[in-house]
Parts: C-alpha cells; sequence; structure tokens
C-alpha cells in the first residue's frame, strides 16, 4: 500500500501526510534558534574581579540556568586585549556574543567594536561598563552606536542573563513569531541604569513563569517545548524602534512598559510615552501599558490614555514594576477580581481555572472578559490556541454571562483533552483525562508495546481519524504505562534479579513476586490516584523493551492479566492491581520466554518490563464483561485467495475478548477490502465446523488473588448460549437449520448460533471494513512497513451514545523483502519430501538435518495434548543441541482447540526451521490466520508450509518418511537424524516452496 493511496488523500491533507504534523505544538521545535552558547568577554583581570566579586560569577550563572530549568548555561572565554579577542574570534569561529568592557588593555572598547565591525565578524558587541559617570563620559564624547547594546554593572550576576537573553529576543522575535505566535513586551527606555535594573527583574519573572508551566507540561518534549515559546522582550529607546515593532507584531505585543521622555521622530519629546500608549490603544484597546516618569504630573495624562503609572523615583520602583507584570502580563496566578478589585478567587493552573470559573460571581467574569485578561493569561501560558479562540469573542456576544460562563468552561475543558490526545503524558490526577487520557508513571522506557499504541494514538488524533466515521469513536483505551524504571527498582530492591533469571519454576516465580514486599511508593500514590477515577475493569498487559521490535516482536510470549476493578474497597483494588502487575512482571522470566529468548540474538538480562494498564473495551453482562467483538488485522495477507491480493490484508474476527484470536481459535476471516468475499461460509456445514463455539470474557465472580498459576483466572471461556442470554450474539451471529440445512443471517430464527459476522460484514451495521483498511494503510505508511493491529469493538452501548473501537496495539510485521525469484519447480517428484503452493516465508534453508513429525497412522485426535508434549520434548532436545529441524503435524499447529490440531505454544516448537501442517485423513482444516503463532513465524523467518490433499495442494511423501528409521520414537511422534542435509527453498513472491529429499541440490 502507498502512503498516497485513495484511502489516506482520502481523509487527510497530503501535506499532513508528507510532513507528519503535530497539530498541537506544531513549529515549537524550531523556535529559539539563535542560542549563545559561547561567550567572550574582554575584559581587564580588575573588571573581571569587579563583576565575580567572590570568583562565583560562572557559577551563580550555571546555577542559576539550572535553577530555571534553561537548557544549557553559556561558556564564558576572557581575554585580556581587543588583538586577542579579534583573533580568537576570527580563528575559533564558535562564539555568539562578544561582551567587552572600557579597561582593556591595548585600545578602546569603540575601537575594538570597529574592527569587529571593519573585520565582517558577524557577532554582536555589548558594551558592559561599571561606573556610570564613566559610562556618561564616553556617551558624551564617543559614538556608541557601534555596540549592539550598552549595559551598567549594577552588582546583579542576573545581568548577564539578561544580556544574553535580549540578544536572543532580537534575534529570533521574527522567526519565532510567524512560527507560533510568540507573545512579546515592548521596553521603552533610553536610560542605561534604569533598564540595566529593569531587564534582570522582567527575565526573571519571565523565566520563574516558564518553570511554573514546566510542571504543567503534559509530558517532557511538550514541558521544553512550552520553554522555548515564553514570552521576549524587545528593548528600545526610542519612539520610532518601538513603534516599527509594534506595527509588525501588534497581534502577539502581550503588554507594553514604556518611559514618558524619550526621542521621536529624532527629536526628545517629553510626551513621547504617553502619545505611543494613546496609539497602540486605539489599535489594541485591551493591551496593558505601564508608563514612568520622574514627573509626578504625567500621572493624570497616563491615566487618561488607559495606562497604568509609577514614579521612577520611587524607592520601590522595581517592586511596584514587578507587581505590574505578574497581574497584568498574566505571570502567576490568575487572580479573579470584582470592579472594585477585591480578590474573589485564583487559579494557578487551567484546571484551577476551569473550576474557579463555574464559582466565582457573574461581574467578576464580566470585568475579566471585558479587558481580554483570560486570553492574556493563557498567550503569557503559551497556549496560544485556546487564547486565539477566546481573545474575538465579546460580552456582547453572549444571551448572558452564564452563557459567557458555560461557555468558557466548555472551551478550556475540551482544550486541555484535545492537548493530551495522542500524547503519553507525564500522570496527573487533577489533569488526567479518564477518557481518553494515556499517561506514564516512572521513569525509563515505555517498552515495544506502549511505544507501538502511543504511536497510533498519535496518528489518529494528529490525522483525525476519529472524526471520519459517524457515531463511532475510535481511540486507544485510556490508560497509564509503568516505565521500565518500576520494574529494575522492583526487581533490585527485593533482591529477586538473580533468582528470577535461574530459576525454571514458574510457580515458585509468581509466588515469591506476589509476596515480595517492596514496591516505589511514588508509584503506588499514583496508581491509587488512577483508580480512584477510573472503576472500569482493566487489563494488565506486557510492553517489554524487546516486545514488537521489528524483526523479534516476542508475540505473545508475555503475560496480560485482567481484572474487575470492582472492590468497594480501594486498597484492595489496589492490592488486585499491584499483584497483577507483579504478575507480568514475573512473566518475563518464565521458562517459556527463556526458551524463546534462546533462538534470538538477545541476553534474559538485557529485558526490561514495562506494564500497560488501561480500562477494558466492552460492557457489563451480568458477572461477564467482554467486547462485542474482538479482532487482529494485518497489512499483508499470507494465505491470499482471488481475487485477493497480499497487499489487501487480513483480518480475524471473534466474539468477546481477544484471548480467543491470538490463541489461534476459530476466527471470522476477511480481507478489508472483499468484507463479504468469507471462503470459510460457503457451505452450512463448512460454517458450522469452522466457526467460533466458544468465547472469552472477564468473569467478575472470579478473584484475582487466589491463584499463582500463569494463566489470567478472571478470564474464562463461555457458551453461545451464555453470549444468546446477554443479547450480544445480534451483531457476530447467524442461525443454523438443521431441518433444511440453511444458514440465516440473524439470530431471531430457532436453530443453531453460528458466529459469522453477517450483519457487520454483510448489512454493514458497523463500519469495520473501511476503519480496519484506513487504520492499516494509516499504519503501514506511517511505520513504514507492513504492520499488525489488535483491536477491540463495543457495539452495546446506551442509546445515543457512540459505538467503540479501541486500538490494543500496533506493530511491525516482520517480512523478508528479498527481490530474488528462487527457481522450485526443475525437481521431480521423487526427490521432494514435500510440496506446496500454499507457504509463507522466502529464501533458502540448507542447515537441516533433523525431522520432528507426527506419525499419521497413530495419531489420535482425543489424546492431541499428549502428542504437543511429546513434541515439546524432541523441541527441548534439540533445542540444547543447537540443532534446527523440519517439523511435520496433521490438522493445524498451535490450534486453541485440541480437536482441530496440535495445541502447541510457540516456546514448544520455537526450534523447528521450517513447519508443514496438513489436513486429517478424514477432514481438512483451514489454516490459522490471526495469532500470536504466525507473528512469530515470520519474526523468526520459518517456512511453513500448508498440504491439502483435499484441495489436491501439494503434497508430503508419507512413504518415504515412514520408512526411515527413527533416532526416537514416542506414542505419536518420531525424530529423525539424518546423515545428509535436507534443503527447503521457498518463493515468497509466488507463495510456492519445496522441501528436497536428503542429498538433492
Amino acid at each position: 500500500m502507498t502512503p498516497h493511496s485513495h484511502i489516506l488523500k482520502k481523509h487527510i491533507d497530503p501535506y499532513i501526510l508528507d510532513h507528519g504534523i503535530d497539530v498541537r505544538f506544531p513549529g515549537f521545535q524550531n523556535l529559539m534558534q539563535f542560542r549563545i552558547r559561547d561567550i567572550l568577554l574582554v575584559s581587564s583581570l580588575y573588571d573581571l574581579f569587579v563583576f565575580e566579586e567572590d570568583g562565583r560569577l560562572y557559577e551563580l550563572i550555571r546555577n542559576e540556568y539550572k535553577g530555571l530549568n534553561l537548557s544549557h548555561s553559556p561558556e564564558i572565554t576572557r581575554v585580556s586585549s581587543g588583538r586577542q579577542a579579534v583573533e580568537i574570534a576570527k580563528k575559533q569561529k564558535r562564539f555568539d556574543l562578544i561582551i567587552t568592557t572600557q579597561h582593556i588593555e591595548d585600545m578602546t572598547a569603540v575601537k575594538l567594536a570597529k574592527i569587529i565591525q571593519e573585520e565582517n565578524i558577524d557577532i554582536p558587541v555589548v558594551l558592559l561598563a561599571y561606573d556610570n559617570l564613566e559610562l556618561t563620559d564616553l556617551i558624551s564624547y564617543s559614538d556608541i552606536s557601534v555596540f549592539d547594546r550598552v549595559f551598567i554593572w549594577t552588582g546583579d550576576f542576573r545581568l548577564m542573563i539578561a544580556i544574553i537573553k535580549s540578544i536572543e529576543d532580537e534575534r529570533n522575535v521574527q522567526q519565532d513569531t510567524e512560527t507560533v505566535g510568540v507573545q512579546s513586551i515592548i521596553l521603552i527606555e533610553d536610560n542605561v541604569r534604569f533598564y540595566s535594573s529593569f531587564l534582570p527583574m522582567l527575565y526573571t519573572e519571565i523565566l520563574k513563569q516558564s518553570q511554573r508551566l514546566i510542571s504543567e507540561g503534559i509530558n517532557l518534549r511538550h514541558k521544553y517545548l512550552r520553554m522555548r515559546a515564553r514570552p521576549k522582550i524587545l528593548l528600545c529607546t526610542d519612539y520610532d524602534g518601538a513603534w516599527a515593532y509594534f506595527e509588525k507584531y501588534k497581534e502577539y505585543i502581550l503588554g507594553v512598559i514604556s518611559d514618558i521622555d524619550f526621542r521621536r521622530q529624532g527629536k526628545d519629546d517629553p510626551q513621547a510615552g504617553i502619545k505611543f500608549a494613546r496609539d497602540v490603544k486605539t489599535l489594541q484597546d485591551d493591551i496593558p501599558i505601564l508608563l514612568q516618569s520622574d514627573a509626578a504630573e504625567n500621572e493624570q495624562a497616563a491615566y487618561e490614555v488607559g495606562a497604568s503609572f509609577l514614579i521612577k523615583n520611587s524607592p520601590t520602583l522595581l517592586t511596584d514594576l514587578r507587581a505590574f507584570a505578574i497581574e497584568k502580563f498574566g505571570f502567576g496566578d490568575f487572580v479573579f477580581r470584582n470592579e472594585q478589585g477585591q480578590e474573589v478567587g485564583r487559579a494557578a493552573n487551567l484546571h484551577e481555572l476551569e473550576k474557579e470559573l463555574k464559582r466565582v460571581p457573574e461581574e467578576s467574569i464580566r470585568y475579566h472578559a471585558v479587558h481580554n485578561h483570560f486570553s492574556n493569561w493563557l498567550k503569557a501560558r503559551t497556549e496560544f490556541a485556546l487564547a486565539d479562540k477566546l481573545r474575538p469573542r465579546r460580552v456582547s456576544d453572549y444571551a448572558s454571562i452564564e452563557a459567557l460562563r458555560h461557555d468558557l468552561v466548555s472551551s478550556l475543558r475540551e482544550y486541555r483533552k484535545i492537548r493530551q490526545r495522542g500524547i503519553i503524558t507525564d500522570f496527573n490526577k487533577e489533569s488526567f483525562d479518564p477518557v481518553s487520557g494515556f499517561a506514564r508513571i516512572g521513569g525509563g522506557s515505555l517498552g515495544g508495546k506502549a511505544r507501538g499504541l502511543s504511536f497510533v494514538n498519535t496518528m489518529i488524533n494528529n490525522f483525525k481519524i476519529v472524526h471520519y466515521f459517524k457515531d463511532v469513536k475510535i481511540r486507544v483505551p485510556a490508560g497509564v504505562v509503568l516505565g521500565t524504571e518500576v520494574f529494575d527498582a522492583f526487581l533490585d530492591e527485593n533482591g529477586l534479579r538473580h533468582f528470577s533469571l535461574n530459576t525454571n519454576d514458574d510457580a515458585k516465580l509468581i509466588k515469591i513476586f506476589q509476596e515480595a514486599e517492596y514496591f516505589p511508593e511514588d508509584v503506588l500514590r499514583n496508581l491509587a490516584d488512577f483508580l480512584e477515577i477510573v472503576t472500569e475493569p482493566l487489563a494488565i498487559r506486557s510492553s517489554s523493551l524487546l516486545e514488537d521490535s521489528q524483526y523479534h516482536p516476542f508475540a505473545g510470549v508475555y503475560e496480560t492479566y485482567m481484572i474487575p476493578n470492582n472492590h468497594p474497597d480501594p486498597e484492595i483494588r489496589l492490592r488486585q492491581l499491584i499483584k497483577a502487575v507483579k504478575r507480568v512482571y514475573a512473566s518475563t522470566f518464565y521458562q517459556a520466554t527463556k526458551d524463546y529468548i534462546k533462538v534470538t540474538s538477545y541476553r534474559l538480562e538485557e529485558e526490561k518490563m514495562a506494564v500497560i494498564i488501561h480500562k477494558l473495551v466492552g460492557a457489563k453482562h451480568g458477572h461477564r464483561f467482554y467486547p462485542t467483538f474482538s479482532g487482529v488485522a494485518k497489512s499483508y495477507n499470507f494465505y491470499p485467495m482471488p481475487p485477493q491480493k497480499p497487499n489487501d490484508g487480513i483480518v480475524a474476527l471473534a466474539l468477546g475478548l481477544g484471548k480467543w484470536v491470538v490463541d489461534g481459535g476459530n476466527t471470522v476471516k476477511f480481507s478489508p477490502k472483499y468484507p463479504k468475499h468469507i471462503l470459510q461460509f460457503y457451505s452450512p456445514k463448512e460454517a458450522l465446523s469452522n466457526s467460533q463455539h466458544r468465547f472469552f470474557a472477564l468473569d467478575f465472580s472470579a478473584d484475582p488473588e487466589t491463584s499463582c498459576e500463569a494463566h489470567d483466572v478472571c478470564v474464562r471461556s463461555f457458551s453461545l448460549k451464555d453470549a444468546q442470554k446477554d443479547g450480544s450474539l445480534y451483531a457476530v451471529g447467524s442461525t443454523y437449520s438443521p431441518e433444511n440445512n440453511t444458514l440465516y443471517d440473524g439470530v431471531s430464527r430457532k436453530g443453531i448460533p453460528v458466529v459469522t459476522f453477517a450483519a457487520v460484514l454483510k448489512h454493514d451495521i458497523f463500519p469495520l471494513s473501511r476503519i480496519i483498511r484506513l487504520l492499516l494503510e494509516l499504519g503501514n505508511w506511517g511505520m513504514g512497513t507492513p504492520v499488525e493491529i489488535e483491536f477491540a469493538v463495543n457495539l452495546s452501548v446506551p442509546k445515543g451514545e457512540p459505538k467503540e473501537l479501541g486500538l490494543l496495539q500496533m506493530r511491525p510485521l516482520a517480512l523478508k523483502r528479498e527481490i530474488a525469484a528462487l527457481e522450485i519447480n526443475k525437481h521431480p517428484k521423487s526427490q521432494l519430501l514435500c510440496k506446496s503452493n500454499l507457504v509463507l516465508g522466502h529464501g533458502i534453508m540448507k542447515d537441516i538435518r533433523d525431522i520432528v513429525f507426527v506419525d499419521p497412522q497413530r495419531y489420535d485426535r482425543a489424546k492431541s495434548k499428549e502428542a504437543a508434549a511429546e513434541i515439546s520434548y524432541f523441541n527441548s532436545k534439540l533445542l540444547s543441541e543447537n540443532r534446527p529441524y523440519l517439523l511435520l503435524g496433521v490438522g493445524r499447529w498451535g490450534s486453541l482447540d485440541s480437536w482441530l490440531g496440535i495445541p502447541v505454544k510457540w516456546d514448544q516448537i520455537s526450534g523447528a526451521r521450517a513447519i508443514v501442517e496438513t489436513s486429517f485423513k478424514d477432514f481438512m482444516v483451514e489454516p490459522s490466520q490471526g495469532s500470536h503463532f504466525f507473528q512469530n513465524l515470520t519474526s523468526f523467518m520459518v517456512g511453513y508450509f500448508t498440504v491439502n490433499p483435499f484441495k489436491k495442494m501439494g503434497f508430503i511423501d508419507w512413504d518415504w518418511l515412514l520408512a526411515q528409521k527413527p533416532q526416537e520414537a514416542l506414542e505419536f511422534a518420531r525424530r529423525l537424524r539424518l546423515s545428509q542435509s535436507i534443503i527447503v527453498k521457498i518463493n515468497g513472491h509466488k507463495n510456492e516452496g519445496v522441501i528436497l529429499k536428503p542429498g538433492v541440490e
């Protein structure tokens, strides 16, 4: 499937397909492209001593950067002469800023700046003076326009940070404003001493604001992206420069701080600040403006233009300026006030703002709405999308203040939900959305399965798949992921690592893990909070580091457990959850896992386990909980039947929980491109023999704490009669009438219920095939490889509620893409042990000298489990000898139904290099499509032959096999050791293969 197929084009903007845009934080990663990382300081030793005082300037700057969560602190290189400065700047080309003092040993600072200009060294130059009188003399007798900025040392080391940030802001403002609408504060001040004091204070408040926002970030990436979007300060010294900034960025100005007496149109103007404020208010009347002056008589004029006012010679100037910035620019809490200015509420974050909006008086909402305070506060917090949505609205647009209140609350709630959709956030009880939230608890990796879930969650939300199908919710079920560091802490603090790696007793392993006392306290608190807001049944699933990798997906190796999560005592619910988590941890070290690891290139001690805890998709029916149906869909079909093609994909569906599908039970299989083309129901007899007779559900009456068995005691199988009682067969069932040997759609007639999915696939009561086609193509494109997805659908919803499709997993299918077409038809039949035109795999295998097979003459279907045990015995023996082998048998390998084949688990045949399955003597069995079994076949590149004598598809030379003397024979199975290798040839492009007898090439 190509990424721009008509299905994807129909639903998704091609530009988004090409660029993969994240609609929540578009462009944030491109902010702050110019950053000052290396500073060249040109100063005398004495000047350096003055700046450092006790020698700790560099340390203080580094600590300040660290304390404000700034990503890096700049390196400072000092030289004492102008000549050295020019040489090193030209040679090393790593400096982003040159700071010079007035006292350098070989030239004046002005001359140094001129030489840097003449040498075309494109580095900003800042003059840093430490004496106001000395600076006044310099300004009087020299042209200081050669400097990008001039500052006076105030004794506050934060001035260095202010210098750095002001230069960065000047360079980045255009790009960052155009990219995401970053806000700016215009500071107009021509007195060096004043702006040298103002800037450190303002930047400290802005950076503290950014630090507060970090704690509210929905994940680590979001936190630091928001840091980049902090407001900028644009320092201007005259009216014309400030007005140029305002005209260019007027939609993005957070506020203005201005002197009153400064130059305008090239001349001194004692009322320039008043005029600037009036001109700004004419265009944007809601922008907060603070005017300052030495002359108290300017106060009335400031108020008349709608500005605030401060006296510059006030002993509390900086304190008052800080208070203005915090309140008017939206730094700190949002303070709800009434018309008289009295505080009536306070909010520190979006969640608290939503809560306060529900209770504060109408007059307070009217007051803040009229002055656009909500929008300004949100912009200061980098919530640009929400702020832009609210700002155009006026109080007059609403029928009442209550209507305005309702709109503000609903806008905030919806925004918080949208912001978190498709992203693994850091779990927080206050912000977690129990409907669609997906959060992490604990550090370390999320593991392969959670990574796949996060990826598909991101895609369906970014590309708005949820909106394409009417009355259907498509989402990843709400849940949390315990990171791998929780697993490591559990093992190490309980001293379990050595024991776990060396034991082969699964029951003892589970018991010891269950009894282990230590579990991280912070994780327990977070899980308790999670259970407080999520009361639905839960699935506890593995997500190891190696799980769902492209080459070794570890499909079905680890365990999943389900719990009702319905006990009235919250402590017991938490205990049951922790026990389930411990059982998943224990499955990392089961013997089956260790056998699986042996045939990979990994070591078990490299494996780490994360755990996904998410809500079950489904509905409660008495003491049972289950989805209407579950399925596995693959974008590549290993067994296409005309008119299907391999790239059309394949889907396997089953009533109830997906365990029936992944364990290899009878399922309904169809191509999403041809949903009505279902070969297994071509006759009533075939429908009866190839359909599902039981289903899995979570049993609320089971006690999840009573067992130390590896399997899930809460998940049990039930009959179709139970589903009929529950009313869940209506969407998936048909009825077989023995009287006239006819299969009827629906379950309203008398007869035998048969799971056919006719209502879904033939009558389209749910748009499953269209949804699956889109998801497979999207996954195929997004992962760059064929994919497999697991899903569950709940149609048992309250009237008027949308139906639900929950995505439970997406992983890459490991398909080897060889171009070479193998010649397999040149051998006469006498040279062949087996031939089939229904083969999975591609390539040549030459290193096989052992054959394990089930004797078709001795096999008894009533004893299929005994036969599976014999196969497992031979597999373990050959694994220990590191000898790959050919495996042959009757019926379906890995069948959940022991009457339809040999019910082996993957670890019982994991050493097989090629596998052959054929029909029983008396009836045919269709090959399985939807199990983890097939995922492992492809990932380990195991050749898989299906021989069907009933359809004259291929053959096995049983006579030759039975004539060979076995090295070891059991009741049903035999093991041969050959003196020469057999060769397996598979042409994956034609799905054909042959197995040559020993000595034949």
